[in-house]
């Protein structure tokens, strides 16, 4: 072993001591703010329930037979704003991280599964099947609702996202620019495939289609926060092994092979995760954009780009905002409640136009 070899991993050993304790503090903040920001949304709201009277409500302590209050908080609590919190974080982490993975797959950090079209895709997939269920197939397979829209919806998503990847790359190399060109026009060719759904559906699908267009968290139920919960736990076990070979990947496809790395088995396995965590989380509450792009962006000037840290603080922090948002959506007009889309594009079209002049100043434009 040369001098040079033994230095390395000398230096290596070492960023990977010091990254650890980091690592930890960083997770652990995120997290206690995520239980902060959670137990915020489950006081506040139309019908409110103070603090004081949360444990007994989320603990089911007491007798709520006798005490008409806390039958009324317990009713709020587990039947509505329990599953509401939970599928908020979980679609906060889903799309959070699907952001940050898509910019390590692509070393961009432009790169958003709902700007460049693979959530427009999963939503094109999901209207598609409220329609065509009850227009072709009638009431045969209307009770498999629940599970068609989540298939269908990856499904869109995953087909948009190969059909990205396709156009974007050409002898091993992937263009950027083709790559957010390309996601613009399939964003739109959706777009028009929904609108052709509204212009054919009934009164109670277009209150469906409408539903997806827009983003809301209104729907929320305990089967679907299982579902989600599921799928979430299966993508970060398995981003648990990807974060080095993304660092690896950010130096180039050529050096990340010759360290070791299956680059096309990667990207095959990144392309599929982000269309999963993607098409789960338009299938429950619709197009929610921007996420994707504000989270990881917002973690690397505070923490660096390594993506060990990054993908698990993603999910962290993602969780903490949607949480928020969705707070924020359903108490900003109450009684009436903001779709939740509307809000965050509000939020994130400003951060990302600024993101843009920002790469602007820096290539010299």
């Amino acid at each position: 072993m040369t001098a040079i070899d033994l230095g390395h991993r000398r230096s290596s050993s070492t960023v990977g001591r010091s990254l650890r304790p980091r690592a930890g503090l960083v997770l652990a903040t995120l997290a206690l703010l995520l239980v902060v920001v959670a137990a915020a949304a489950l006081t506040v709201g139309a019908a409110g329930i103070p603090l004081d009277r949360l444990p007994a409500a989320l603990l089911a302590r007491g007798d709520a037979m006798l005490d008409p209050q806390l039958a009324r908080d317990q009713l709020v609590l587990w039947t509505i704003r329990l599953p509401r919190v939970l599928i908020a974080a979980i679609v906060g982490s889903l799309l959070a991280t699907a952001g940050a993975l898509m910019q390590g797959l692509f070393r961009n950090p432009l790169a958003d599964p709902a700007l460049v079209g693979v959530a427009s895709g999963g939503a094109l997939a999901a209207a598609a099947s409220i329609v065509l269920i009850d227009l072709s197939l009638g009431a045969s397979l209307h009770f498999m609702q629940d599970q068609i829209l989540p298939i269908a919806a990856f499904v869109g998503s995953l087909t948009t996202t190969v059909l990205l990847y396709r156009i974007a790359s050409r002898e091993g190399r992937t263009s950027i620019a083709l790559f957010l060109l390309a996601g613009i026009a399939i964003a739109a060719i959706a777009n028009a495939g929904i609108g052709v759904l509204v212009f054919v559906a009934d009164d109670r699908q277009l209150r469906d289609i409408t539903f997806w267009m827009m983003g809301s968290l209104s729907g929320a139920t305990w089967s679907k926060a299982f579902t989600t919960a599921s799928v979430l736990a299966v993508s970060l076990l398995l981003l648990v092994r990807l974060g080095r070979q993304l660092d690896l990947l950010v130096l180039g496809e050529a050096e990340a092979f010759h360290s070791g790395v299956d680059v096309e088995r990667l990207k095959m396995l990144s392309i599929l995760m982000v269309s999963a965590m993607t098409g789960v989380a338009v299938s429950v509450c619709g197009v929610i954009g921007f996420v994707g792009i504000v989270v990881p962006h917002l973690l690397r000037l505070l923490i660096g780009p390594s993506h060990r840290l990054l993908l698990p603080a993603s999910a962290l922090l993602g969780a903490v905002m949607l949480v928020a948002a969705d707070t924020l959506a359903r108490t900003m007009v109450a009684p009436a409640e903001m779709p939740i889309g509307i809000l965050t594009a509000a939020i994130g079209a400003p951060f990302f136009l600024g993101l843009l002049l920002r790469q602007r100043k820096l290539v010299g434009l």
